[in-house]
């Protein structure tokens, strides 16, 4: 019934390549405050470097209202264009000759 190690061998579910947890660094960052609050209380948090990875590479960019306003706006036009296209293909507008 189960999915694990011992059911999935041979079907192409391999180990999923990590990254070296290493290349995270929570140098300015917004976890460095973090870490300084929790040293001044004589704590720490051994985790905290997993959760760097959301203020590196592609992750780091704030997002934008334009961005949530315009996220697939193209395509999304693009699909009425053809709509738009497909209508006036299929059902051409009546034209009415007598009235002006």
């Amino acid at each position: 019934m189960g999915h694990g190690p011992e059911h999935g061998a041979g079907h192409g579910h391999g180990k999923v390549p990590l990254p070296d947890y290493r290349m995270w660094k929570i140098d300015g960052t917004p976890l460095e405050v973090v870490q300084q609050r929790l040293a001044r209380r004589g704590l720490r948090d051994p985790w905290l470097r997993n959760e760097a990875w959301r203020y590196m590479g592609g992750f780091a960019k704030p997002i934008t209202f334009t961005d949530v306003i315009f996220r697939g706006f193209k395509w999304g036009f693009a699909a009425f264009a053809v709509a738009l296209a497909v209508e006036y293909a299929l059902f051409p507008p009546k034209k009415d000759e007598g009235h002006h």
